[in-house]
């Protein structure tokens, strides 16, 4: 993975100030519950707080961003889903 693939974010520990501030990265990937055809993919990227999601289609639109207690909640119920 390269630093251009990385998405950038100002850290919620930063200050308004623009000379002090820390940006973190997330490493978004493929999930594994996504098709091969390029129509039909989720993304998602994991921290220790938060697990985010986005439709790799509208990468620029808000994506959903759950716990980590809720993900295996969240995978269960969109299996069956589908």
């Amino acid at each position: 993975m390269t630093i251009a693939e990385l998405t950038w974010f100002k850290s919620t520990y930063s200050t308004d100030q623009d000379d002090d501030c820390i940006e973190v990265a997330l490493a978004w990937r493929k999930s594994t519950h996504s098709t091969d055809q390029g129509d039909s993919c989720i993304e998602v990227a994991a921290t220790p707080a938060t697990i985010h999601i986005r439709d790799s289609k509208d990468r620029g639109r808000p994506h959903l961003a759950l716990a980590p207690a809720a993900w295996a909640p969240f995978v269960a119920h969109a299996a069956d889903a589908v």
